[in-house]
C-alpha cells in the first residue's frame, strides 16, 4: 500500500511552528488532491492545509490544539484506492479501587489535579488539596468562604489560599472580602511579578481571551519588560499636506480606482528620515546591535474583532507614493477579510500606528519587538496659529497634528529619538503643494 506523508509546511520567514485548529477531514475519507484538510494558525494568521495527493485519510498524527513544528508530518494519507482505516478495538474499563481523599492528599501531585471535588454549605466547590491545606493551616470554613477565588467559577484554587495565608488574621472585619496578592513568574525574563486577584461579582460577564488577543498580551508585556520605552512629541504642522490632499484625492481616485489616505504619506515621510538616521532601524542581539539594510515599515489595523495586527511594507524607500498607496490599501484591505499569508506580517523593521483614525490627539505606543522604535501619528486638528510673513505676524487657521514617537532608550537615546521624530514632521511640513503624481 502506497502512503504519503502529509507535511506542515514552511509558512514564512521566522514561522517554526502552528498550531491544528480545526481537522476538515476524519480518518477515513476520501480526499482529493488540493482538497483542504485541515486549518492552522501561525502567529497571528489563520491558513487552510492542502492534500498533497489524492487518496485516503488513514491516520491524524496531532490533534486538534496541538502545536506541530514546521517539516512535521501531521497526517498520512494511502493512495491505494481500496485503503482502510483500522479501527483500534476497545477494550472494557478495569475496575480500580476508590482511593480516599485522605491517600490522595498524601501526594501533591495527584491531589492537585484530583478531580474529587467537595461542596460547602454555600454550595462552593473546594478541591482536596484546598481543603486540606485550610485544614492544616487552622482555617474554618466560614473563613475559607471569604477568600477570593482565581479558578474556574471563582473557584479557590491552590495559590489563592497560599496567598492568603501570609495575611490571616489581618484582614479587616469586612464582611466583603479583600483582594489577595498572588505570586507569579513572567514567562519573560524569569522575575516574579505581583498581580491582585480579581474578585467576579454578581452580573459580571467573564469573556476568554481568544487566541489572537492572548498573542498580543503577550507580546506587549514581553516589550515592556524588554525595552525602557521612553517618548518624545513634536506637533507639526500639516496644512500644506492637507490642501494637497483635498485637491488631489477625487482625481487620484478616478485614474488609480484607490482611494488616497494620509497613510502613505507618512509612510513616505518615515522612510526617508529612516535613511537619514540609519540607527533607528536596528535589533537587539544581547549586546550586539544589528543594524538593518532594508527599510521594512508595519503599520498597525485595527481588525473588526477589535484585534490589531502589522502587516509590512518591504522596501518602503524604494517606492514613490503611488506603489506606497497600492500596497496600503492592499494590505489594510486583506487584512480586514482575513487574507493575509505569514509573509506578509513578518519582517518589519519600523512601525506606525495611526492613531488619530481613532479621532486621538496623541498615544505613547509600545515598541514591536524585536524593533527598537514605534510612531504614533495623531488626529489632524484645525487650530489658530501664529503666521510670520514678511510684512508681521498674523493669526491664521492652520492644520496641526502630533507625532509621538517611542524608542528603547538602551539603544536610543534622547538626541537621536528627537532630532529623528522632528525630521519626519519636517519632511510633512515641507510637503511641495504643487506636487504631481
Amino acid at each position: 500500500m502506497s502512503q504519503v506523508e502529509l507535511i506542515m509546511p514552511k509558512m514564512g520567514e521566522s514561522v517554526a511552528e502552528a498550531t491544528i485548529i480545526k481537522w476538515l477531514k476524519k480518518e477515513g475519507d476520501k480526499i482529493a488532491a488540493d482538497e483542504i484538510v485541515l486549518e492552522i494558525a501561525t502567529d497571528k494568521v489563520d491558513s487552510e492545509i492542502p492534500s498533497t495527493a489524492e487518496g485516503t485519510l488513514i491516520k491524524r498524527l496531532f490533534n486538534e490544539g496541538d502545536v506541530v513544528q514546521v517539516g512535521k508530518a501531521i497526517a498520512i494519507i494511502s493512495t491505494d484506492a481500496n485503503a482502510k482505516v483500522e479501527t483500534p478495538e476497545v477494550k472494557a474499563p478495569v475496575k480500580t479501587e476508590t482511593v480516599s481523599v485522605q491517600k490522595e492528599l498524601a501526594n501533591t501531585v495527584v491531589a492537585e489535579v484530583a478531580t474529587i471535588e467537595r461542596t460547602s454549605a454555600s454550595g462552593k466547590f473546594y478541591s482536596p488539596l484546598v481543603r486540606n491545606i485550610a485544614k492544616e493551616e487552622g482555617i474554618a470554613m466560614a473563613e475559607l468562604e471569604n477568600i477570593t477565588g482565581t479558578g474556574a467559577n471563582g473557584r479557590v484554587t491552590k495559590n489563592d489560599i497560599l496567598a492568603y495565608i501570609p495575611n490571616k488574621g489581618k484582614q479587616n472585619n469586612s464582611s466583603a472580602p479583600q483582594p489577595q496578592v498572588i505570586k507569579e513568574v513572567s514567562s519573560s525574563n524569569g522575575t516574579v511579578q505581583q498581580k491582585p486577584a480579581i474578585s467576579v461579582g454578581a452580573g459580571d460577564e467573564i469573556i476568554e481571551m481568544d487566541r489572537m488577543r492572548k498573542l498580543i498580551a503577550d507580546h506587549m508585556v514581553m516589550s515592556k519588560h524588554t525595552a525602557p520605552h521612553v517618548t518624545s512629541f513634536v506637533e507639526a504642522d500639516v496644512t500644506n499636506l492637507v490642501k494637497w490632499r483635498d485637491k488631489a484625492k477625487t482625481n487620484f481616485e478616478k485614474r488609480e480606482g484607490e482611494k488616497l489616505t494620509f497613510t502613505p504619506i507618512f509612510i513616505e515621510a518615515l522612510a526617508k528620515a529612516i535613511k537619514d538616521f540609519p540607527m533607528i532601524n536596528i535589533s537587539i542581539d544581547g549586546t550586539k546591535i544589528i543594524k538593518k539594510k532594508n527599510i521594512n515599515i508595519g503599520m498597525a489595523t485595527a481588525l473588526p474583532s477589535g484585534n490589531l495586527i502589522v502587516p509590512v511594507i518591504r522596501n518602503a524607500d524604494t517606492l514613490n507614493l503611488l506603489g506606497l498607496t497600492k500596497q496600503v490599501n492592499d494590505l489594510a484591505n486583506r487584512a480586514r477579510t482575513g487574507k493575509l499569508s505569514p509573509d506578509d506580517i513578518s519582517g518589519g523593521t519600523y512601525t506606525i500606528s495611526n492613531v488619530g483614525s481613532f479621532g486621538n490627539v496623541m498615544g505613547t505606543p509600545i515598541i514591536n519587538q524585536p524593533q527598537v522604535a514605534i510612531l504614533a501619528v495623531g488626529v489632524i486638528k484645525k487650530k489658530p496659529a501664529v503666521i510670520e510673513t514678511p510684512s508681521g505676524d498674523l493669526i491664521g487657521i492652520r492644520h496641526f497634528m502630533f507625532l509621538s514617537h517611542s524608542y528603547d532608550h538602551r539603544v536610543v537615546d534622547g538626541s537621536l529619538g528627537g532630532q529623528f521624530v522632528r525630521r519626519v514632521a519636517d519632511y510633512l511640513e515641507q510637503w511641495d503643494i504643487n506636487r504631481e503624481f
